[in-house]
């Protein structure tokens, strides 16, 4: 299970996020703890007002846990898993928040707590914190028997191609697919071993090498979007990029290589993307509707499964209740042993009513999950294609655009010489008798 954590402030900011149901398809409030509220945005305005109190402005510690795409992890897996994060950081007892997000098929998690002891008024300090969640993320991979990331083993092995928030909404604006994008730049890096073969290897792949504003070196796509090389391409750093490409004030501004695009490629670009995109909403037409109807009946079914677990909870709870009398009975009882045997009774049936509850709970998402998947390997093999036929799309309007700069060059007349060179362009050439006849 893969943890990341970070320090925060924002605590209206984080609870849209946690609740935030247009980027996910399910959105479950697992627990609220600790706090007076009982919903997210009412816990964390909360932690926030308790913050002002003290002089820390990142009152919240905020954790995501994703496990693997591939497993079905039950939640009593994320909850011992929030045990030792606790335990590690120093944040037992911590009013918390924890959001179970489900989108493409698969679950993850979000935990927000509150960082200020009110014992004692104090935020707790949260040292090392990413070592040791690596460290304990590797411990439950292990635990589980899940395929250890390669990342893990060696941190040369680490996947180049994660991409962070930024990135993502980068990509959502065009479009296209983050780890499509820093695929292209790092294969072009990878092939490459001058300036020349850089920029050729970028523009088969519709981007270009320019000089950034408050970063030397990025590229810019067909879509005018402007990426980062240093943050792209993984591992190389400015002096690496300096060795291959020269000096970052040597190359074209962003906005001199966006005119650029503009004049090349636009208008055929457009027209044939256009083409392009109309075809690919079409295939995915009838897939969306298949997700929406899905996503849809899973709600429904959700419900339903809610509305018929507490109508039998009541009635259970009606019958344990029954079991209990009270008046000069109920004292008797507890005289002679008879209230505390039931009492126990109806503790043991009622923990296990709750886990009966869950266990149906998990087997209906667990269910849902699979249903899900099964659909998004569709979605993604329509994606995957659509992603190969544009960028070979790119790449060949730019070849054919570079084919046509080209020749225009060739077509270019040479300047003429003057008249008076034409004439006497003879007199050096001693074959030539220019003595007048008689």
């Amino acid at each position: 299970m893969i943890l990341k954590g970070n320090q925060r402030a924002g605590g209206r900011q984080m609870a849209l996020h946690l609740l935030n149901g247009d980027q996910n398809e399910h959105v479950t409030v697992h627990e609220v703890s600790g706090f007076v509220a009982d919903d997210v945005l009412g816990a964390l305005n909360e932690a926030y007002a308790i913050s002002k109190a003290t002089k820390c402005k990142q009152f919240m510690y905020s954790l995501s846990l994703n496990p693997p795409s591939d497993k079905s992890v039950p939640v009593e897996i994320f909850e011992e898993t929030l045990k030792r994060v606790e335990k590690k950081l120093g944040l037992e007892d911590q009013p918390r928040v924890v959001v179970f997000h489900e989108k493409e098929g698969r679950r993850h998690a979000h935990c927000v707590w509150s960082r200020i002891n009110t014992d004692e008024m104090k935020a707790i300090n949260i040292s090392y914190d990413h070592s040791k969640l690596n460290a304990l993320s590797k411990s439950i991979f292990l635990e589980n028997g899940w395929a250890l990331p390669k990342g893990f083993k060696d941190k040369n092995y680490k996947n180049p191609l994660n991409y962070s928030r930024g990135e993502w909404q980068q990509a959502m604006r065009t479009g296209q697919n983050p780890k499509t994008i820093k695929a292209a730049l790092q294969e072009s890096w990878a092939i490459s071993s001058c300036k020349t073969g850089f920029e050729y290897a970028l523009s088969q792949r519709g981007y270009y090498l320019a000089r950034g504003d408050r970063r030397g070196f990025v590229a810019v796509d067909v879509y005018g979007e402007v990426y980062s090389l240093t943050r792209q391409l993984a591992g190389v750093k400015k002096k690496d990029l300096e060795m291959r490409l020269g000096k970052a004030e040597k190359l074209p501004p962003v906005a001199e290589v966006k005119d650029k695009i503009t004049n090349k490629l636009s208008d055929v670009f457009q027209n044939f993307l256009d083409e392009q995109n109309k075809g690919f909403k079409k295939a995915m037409k009838p897939l969306l509707e298949v997700k929406r109807d899905m996503t849809k009946q899973h709600l429904i079914d959700r419900a339903a499964q809610k509305a018929y677990q507490e109508k039998r909870w009541n009635e259970e709870e009606s019958k344990r209740s029954a079991r209990i009398r009270r008046g000069f009975k109920g004292i008797w009882d507890k005289i002679n042993g008879r209230y505390w045997k039931f009492r126990k009774r109806n503790e043991q049936e009622t923990w296990k009513s709750f886990q009966r509850d869950r266990q149906e709970r998990e087997e209906l998402i667990s269910t849902q999950l699979n249903q899900r998947q099964n659909l998004q390997m569709q979605l993604n093999l329509l994606q995957t294609k659509h992603e190969t036929e544009r960028q070979n799309l790119i790449r060949d309007l730019s070849h054919m655009a570079d084919i046509q700069e080209n020749k225009d060059k060739n077509a270019e007349p040479e300047p003429q010489k003057s008249q008076d060179h034409q004439i006497n362009k003879g007199f050096d050439n001693p074959d030539i008798d220019m003595e007048p006849e008689i």
